[in-house]
């Protein structure tokens, strides 16, 4: 079965995403009373940069760049972990890396499909899926306080370019 589309993050306008997060991230935090320092401004605006995930040593060369400042790694660390207690981004285990959470401050099962050839990243949240993980756990007593499911491989726009590879080699 051929995919009949690239996927829905492929061409649109990213700094409308960055808007749109910096703006969300804003509402919850003067909503829970934290504090959004221009750091972490500055990371979860680099996050939501491309849809692809980011590693926190990215991070680092990239507010080295914008700001032209070497950014020494704790301060990434913490500006990482306010953003994961809130919430705001995700921790994609299987790359150590970093991405943005399109449903803020809600606590929800995250379910990603990774492109293994380009990198982009969707977030899925579909109940069909965390309903039975969730029974499996309860029916040997566990009690599942996080869960995140990663599933690595080709997006539709990548598929193309390697049958298009496969069709001239």
């Amino acid at each position: 079965m051929k995919p009949v589309s690239a996927l829905p993050l492929r061409q649109h306008n990213h700094q409308h995403c960055i808007h749109d997060a910096l703006r969300q991230a804003k509402i919850i935090a003067e909503q829970k009373g934290l504090r959004f320092t221009k750091q972490r401004e500055q990371v979860l605006g680099l996050i939501w940069q491309s849809h692809k995930p980011i590693g926190a040593y990215q991070l680092m060369d990239a507010l080295a760049d914008a700001t032209g400042k070497q950014v020494a790694p704790p301060t990434v660390y913490r500006a990482l972990e306010f953003l994961l207690e809130h919430r705001l981004i995700h921790r994609i285990n299987s790359l150590n890396a970093f991405i943005g959470c399109p449903c803020p401050g809600e606590g929800h099962a995250g379910q990603f499909v990774i492109c293994r050839s380009c990198g982009i990243t969707l977030e899925l949240d579909e109940a069909t899926v965390k309903a039975p993980i969730q029974a499996l756990a309860a029916s040997v007593g566990f009690l599942i306080e996080q869960q995140s499911l990663e599933l690595s491989g080709l997006c539709p726009t990548c598929q193309i370019g390697i049958e298009g590879e496969a069709a001239h080699g």
